[in-house]
């Protein structure tokens, strides 16, 4: 009988660690908020932007870019089809609204976003 409770401690030892982990791990955005996991990703890259739009899905680069979310890849694939995407690279569920033409320093900028934007 009281090899019971021995044989439990593992197990409690176990689900206990389960939660434990690095902070910088993952992050601390909520990935179920893609805006405020890139926002967060663009900043740990040191990339001022601020969050937009009526219901928060956008977000503006300080840099002039935009980016704008939807629910699905398959809607922001949408939007371009639709003629509203004109410019912008689909990049998972975002559209990154871009300038014709940018500058070096503008592209190394563009790429940290694009990997940003990739890891949602």
């Amino acid at each position: 009988m009281k090899r019971a409770p021995l044989l439990a401690l593992p197990v409690v030892v176990l689900v206990a660690c389960a939660g434990c982990g690095s902070s910088d791990a993952g992050g601390n955005a909520d990935k179920s908020d893609p805006p405020a996991a890139a926002l967060a990703c663009l900043e740990q890259n040191h990339i001022p932007a601020t969050r937009a739009g009526e219901n928060g899905d956008e977000l503006v680069l300080d840099s002039g870019q935009k980016i704008k979310f939807y629910l699905t890849a398959d809607e922001a694939i949408a939007e371009q089809f639709r003629g509203r995407g004109e410019g912008a690279e689909q990049i998972g569920t975002a559209l990154l609204y871009v300038e014709p033409e940018t500058s070096k320093e503008q592209d190394d900028v563009l790429h940290d976003v694009e990997v940003c934007l990739a890891d949602l």
